[in-house]
């Protein structure tokens, strides 16, 4: 049979732009489709904007604490709708650079704008508001994302709640924000908005913040944002909000405790839900769940010719992952080799100062998996690099097996912790062990640095007084002999 297209790509965010390039460069005639703006969440309301915020905080509070730095503090001023102009012209500079259509067109790729809903398994509607047509297509690689979830809060239809889709059009700071949520959209905007001056208080049903994350790791980040004003309601059930004069009113469950805040301007960063509903899935018979459609680790459904990548299929809701999940479903559906989605890599990184960044398993993974490890610890204090830019709050764990330094996992808190995690990522996936990181050159004075030092705790541990004592009876070596101590950082 005869398709419109070999590729249909119904999404043009990070799973459907990597999708449609990959695609078109491998000769298939490629349709993308985008309901709004190529570049979704990550260019208009994730990662772009919020670490564009991020950034313009930081240059605030280290114009005020400018003593840590041997200057005098300064009481910054500034005007937030002028900082929020630069943050959008920002994204509009990443979208001329990387998400035009027309660079996408100059592949080879049809890029329609409009909602696309499946009529069978090979077919979809496209309605672009004027005009409606049917498409056939012979592979499809879905890539709808997702959107902010909105708990059931009684009174939240009343009142005028802000999510990333929202936060990022305010022109007015708010002097009092309250944020429901404290992942990594909360810890980020609680830690921006509080530099920037307002009262932040932060809800979470849990006893900590960012809870997938190293618990030793998260109570540091947590005790600086404190520092910095942040106010955290932990074990926390928001009950109910309303409107009242000059703002809102918020009433939570708090370790059994009722209590209640007012605040200017609510923040919810619950969770996401995928955008499933409008894409009439069932007419096509693709199987999907309230989390998203449903993949294997080659990103298949259930319907052999079509893919699924990114965060509709609810597995890892981040743009790395997405772009990495339409690899896979590509590489799949044309060149019909069998790669598969790198579940034992993926890393994560919030973007809080200091960064908070993982790999691999975790301690309690590794715990509750019952295998053998060592962990390998190096504070920041000794990372010159970060005692001469005053970023000496962090830590490096890396669990790795005793024997031959195989890493297993890297929780990083501290600066330019996204950039380390990386390097550990790297390692792991070509199999690089920490005994051949200690003996790579590492260029000083830089916090790369501190991955190699880190590495070295391998060898301080390998160390042996019976073989220091064997060398220097045959040698005729005098040095004290220095004995195994873990817990020294070497």
């Amino acid at each position: 049979m005869a398709y419109d297209f070999d590729m249909i790509v119904i999404g043009g965010g990070a799973a459907g732009l990597t999708a449609s390039g990959i695609s078109a460069s491998f000769g298939a005639k490629t349709l993308m489709i985008e309901r709004h703006k190529l570049g979704g969440d990550c260019t208009w309301t994730g990662c772009v904007p919020s670490k564009t915020l991020l950034k313009s905080a930081k240059v605030v509070h280290q114009t005020r604490t400018a003593s840590h730095y041997g200057l005098f503090d300064q009481s910054p001023t500034f005007d937030f709708g002028a900082m929020m102009r630069y943050l959008r012209q920002i994204r509009e500079d990443v979208y001329d650079e990387a998400d035009d259509p027309k660079i996408y067109e100059d592949m080879g790729i049809t890029v329609r704008t409009g909602s696309a809903a499946f009529v069978d398994a090979h077919t979809i509607e496209l309605t672009d508001g004027k005009t409606t047509e049917r498409i056939s297509g012979r592979f499809f690689m879905i890539g709808a994302g997702a959107r902010a979830l909105v708990p059931p809060i009684a009174g939240l239809d009343q009142v005028p709640y802000l999510t990333n889709e929202t936060l990022f059009e305010l022109n007015e700071q708010p002097r009092r924000l309250a944020i429901i949520g404290a992942g990594p959209i909360g810890s980020e905007m609680a830690q921006a908005f509080a530099r920037l001056g307002s009262q932040v208080t932060v809800f979470d049903r849990g006893d900590g913040l960012l809870q997938r994350d190293d618990p030793e790791l998260t109570q540091m980040l947590q005790q600086v944002l404190e520092q910095e004003g942040v106010r955290y309601h932990f074990n926390a059930s928001v009950k109910a909000v309303r409107q009242i004069d000059g703002g809102i009113s918020i009433e939570a469950e708090v370790t059994g405790q009722r209590l209640y805040i007012e605040a200017d301007a609510l923040l919810l960063a619950t969770g996401r839900t995928a955008n499933v509903d409008t894409l009439n899935l069932d007419a096509a018979c693709v199987a999907y769940t309230p989390r998203g459609i449903t993949v294997n680790d080659r990103c298949r459904t259930n319907v052999r010719h079509i893919y699924a990548a990114g965060d509709i299929t609810g597995r890892y809701q981040f743009t790395h992952m997405s772009e990495h999940m339409a690899k896979v479903a590509v590489t799949n559906a044309i060149l019909k080799l069998p790669m598969k989605i790198d579940a034992k890599h993926v890393p994560w990184v919030t973007f809080t100062d200091p960064e908070l960044g993982h790999v691999g398993a975790t301690e309690q993974q590794l715990k509750e998996a019952g295998t053998r490890y060592a962990v390998y610890r190096f504070p920041y204090t000794k990372v010159d690099r970060a005692v001469t830019e005053s970023e000496a709050t962090g830590l490096i764990k890396v669990y790795a097996k005793a024997w031959n330094g195989k890493i297993l996992g890297v929780d990083i808190l501290g600066t330019s912790a996204g950039e380390l995690i990386s390097e550990y990522a790297l390692a792991m996936r070509n199999g690089i062990t920490l005994r051949q990181i200690a003996d790579t050159i590492h260029p000083y004075p830089t916090y790369g640095l501190a991955v190699r030092r880190a590495a070295d705790q391998w060898y301080a541990r390998k160390q042996s007084t019976t073989f220091t004592r064997l060398l220097q009876k045959v040698f005729g070596y005098r040095g004290p002999v220095i004995a195994p101590d873990r817990d020294r950082i070497v």
